[in-house]
């Protein structure tokens, strides 16, 4: 960093800011300029693999940060490295995060600034743009909730305003009044796409007023303007929580990472914002105050390369990751302390609905820090009727009807986990889970993973076809998660498993979808005991024994098979998995070994549904045991069709009879 003397280009306000508190903000902003410096020599030097510069940005980060309390939470991106020293973070273990080594927040299993600490209160983000905003409003949500005059920030860039999250996320704030503030830092270019070419709006703080929210437009380069500005903010929105949206003005003076470069910026715009450097102006107002002098700077960049030094010797030292695959997935997954509560006391007819309903009322009695989302669950009582009833008992803050903002919600769910509260999300049909994709599978399903946190979520989905609803209120898509590490995926096929699989759910900490059949709700009743009990996630149900074939199934497939066999006169094991993710290979090997005979069966399309994976794994492991091919048997792949007879052909049940005639002729 070169000397400026003479040329201070910035006003700087201090609005009676302490001498203290002022030099302070120079020597936090110094700090992470000084590391960034050292990490590019190392770039150069391969040491680090990768690197997204902040440089000419350290005013926003040290700015919010200083303000923040020490437990409020931020959700900091890629050019935030002074968030990360203002929360007085080890430098080690910052640079040893950098080399991938244990001694970093991830365990080497994510990289750069992709990671979160729970005890610094900041949260990892992912690469992909907007979905740390929602989750900063269920952390909003949680202070809301518990009464606490706290708030939550999250950063964005100026292209991150272009995803839908970024509007989901504002519009579900504004809307419930989340004590949250929403950080743009429009530093001219989306890698190397300028603003011109992003959004046609004026200025991106014009955004907020769209949303009914309290906007400002300030400069991101000047820190007084920064920290006076959150401070301000701050004071209201503890008090009185409502969501803010502040449009900081920067620039990027290094590429979107090392390896892009900066040759699309014109020369003219590189030198207009080098001249208004934050921390060079800073200090050149500081001196002109007197709180400063070139000695002291110079004394404090001698501190602070002593200090980088030798916390890269600490990183360099030590420990390499050791590789163990067991570990790895055993990570993937929060532990589990819940213990299977067996069912007592007297049982009476539900249907499946009934039951569903049934298990959520006892789980808000049990967890007081439940929280129901979804659209239209609160008085309207959910579509299928499920939460009726629930706003009058457990009252609006839990039972929350939710605007169509599905991966918002779901990202809400998520920060309010980290707060300590559970929560259920539901899909009106599962079909509409597209809409929170992103969330499901790389946030909710990795944060374990990569830094620790469990998210203690439980998405219910209903699903399936047989109803005549066309394509997009009939699909049964948990295929599209089973792929998934890190989701457990539950599918009951009868009124007792659906009660006790929707507690177990909500015990577990790890994010659960819940497949419930549309088609099953009325139509299915059973004895189901009145009181608490969960029945175990991962553990198949022989629904009858027999010995002539087995049905591996869940779900409608259950009774599909039932029916079918009785029909046909045969002595059939069916097997219901129950769980998906995870799988019952236990009771597989079993009925396998017991009829040398299977046929797997689901409603989902066929080609790339779970009936693939048991079909590899019983030739994998069980061939020995087989008298004859393993059969799949799914509905057909094309999209679930509206007309009945056309829904008829599609569905898996129409081809079952003739699956069990053929392997039947081994």
């Amino acid at each position: 960093m070169s000397s400026t003397a003479g040329k201070r280009i910035m006003h700087f306000d201090s609005k009676k800011l302490s001498k203290a508190i002022q030099l302070e903000l120079f020597e936090a902003m110094l700090r992470p300029r000084m590391i960034e410096e050292k990490m590019l020599s190392l770039l150069r030097q391969g040491k680090i693999s990768k690197w997204f510069s902040g440089i000419g940005q350290e005013a926003i980060a040290v700015g919010c940060a200083s303000i923040l309390e020490e437990d409020e939470w931020i959700f900091p991106m890629h050019r935030n490295l002074g968030v990360f020293t203002t929360r007085k973070i080890p430098l080690h273990r910052l640079f040893a995060q950098w080399q991938g080594k244990p001694l970093g927040f991830t365990q080497g299993r994510d990289r750069s600034f992709h990671f979160g600490t729970k005890e610094h209160k900041v949260w990892g983000m992912i690469s992909h743009l907007g979905p740390q905003l929602s989750l900063a409003g269920g952390v909003g949500l949680a202070h809301k909730l518990a009464g606490e005059e706290k708030m939550a920030l999250a950063f964005t860039g100026e292209g991150g305003t272009s995803e839908g999250e970024f509007h989901e996320a504002l519009n579900v704030a504004a809307v419930w009044q989340l004590p949250v503030v929403f950080v743009i830092e429009n530093n001219g270019y989306g890698l190397s796409t300028p603003v011109s070419e992003q959004y046609k709006c004026e200025h991106l703080s014009d955004r907020g007023k769209g949303y009914g929210m309290l906007t400002y437009r300030i400069d991101g380069n000047n820190i007084l303007e920064v920290y006076n500005t959150l401070e301000k903010v701050a004071k209201k929105i503890r008090k009185n929580p409502q969501p803010v949206l502040i449009e900081c003005q920067t620039f990027r003076m290094r590429g979107h990472e090392e390896a892009s470069g900066t040759k699309y910026v014109p020369d003219e715009l590189m030198q207009e914002w080098a001249a208004k450097d934050p921390i060079e102006n800073y200090q050149e107002y500081l001196i002109d105050k007197g709180f400063l002098t070139q000695a002291t700077v110079e004394e404090l960049k001698a501190q602070y390369k002593k200090e980088i030094a030798e916390e890269l010797d600490i990183a360099y030292a030590a420990e390499e990751v050791s590789v163990d695959t067991n570990h790895e997935v055993h990570e993937v997954y929060a532990e589990s302390t819940a213990v299977n509560i067996s069912p007592n006391g007297h049982s009476r007819e539900m249907r499946f609905i009934d039951a569903i309903s049934d298990g959520l009322d006892q789980a808000m009695q049990k967890w007081d820090e439940l929280v129901l989302m979804g659209q239209d669950i609160a008085d309207y009582g959910g579509v299928f009727k499920i939460t009726e009833g629930f706003t009058e008992k457990y009252g609006k803050g839990r039972v929350r009807n939710t605007p169509l903002c599905e991966s918002a919600i779901i990202g809400i769910g998520l920060g309010l986990s980290m707060k300590g509260y559970k929560s259920m999300v539901e899909m009106q049909f599962a079909d509409f889970v597209t809409c929170g994709f992103n969330q499901i599978v790389n946030n909710l399903a990795k944060i374990h993973y990569r830094w620790g946190h469990p998210a203690d979520v439980v998405i219910r989905m209903p699903c399936g076809g047989g109803v005549g609803a066309g394509p997009f209120h009939s699909q049964t898509n948990e295929a599209w998660f089973t792929h998934t590490p890190g989701l457990k995926i539950v599918y009951p096929s009868n009124a007792v498993d659906a009660k006790g699989l929707l507690l177990a759910a909500m015990e577990d900490p790890n994010p659960v979808m819940f497949f419930e059949h549309k088609g099953l709700y009325r139509s299915h009743t059973a004895e189901v005991p009145e009181g608490y009990y969960t029945t175990e996630l991962g553990k198949g149900h022989r629904v009858q024994s027999g010995n002539e074939l087995s049905i591996v199934t869940y779900g409608m497939g259950v009774h599909w098979a039932v029916e079918t066999v009785e029909e046909m006169g045969l002595s059939a094991d069916i097997i219901d998995l129950r769980s998906l993710q995870p799988i019952d290979y236990g009771i597989i090997n079993d009925t396998i070994k017991a009829t040398n005979r299977v046929i797997i069966l689901h409603e989902d399309t066929l080609f790339g549904g779970i009936g693939g994976e048991i079909s590899a794994y019983i030739s994998e492991h069980l061939f020995d045991h087989l008298d004859a091919p393993v059969i799949r048997v799914g509905s057909l792949d094309t999209p679930v069709p509206f007309n009945k007879a056309l829904e008829k052909e599609f569905l898996a049940s129409y081809r079952l009879k003739e699956a069990i005639e053929k392997i039947l002729r081994y």
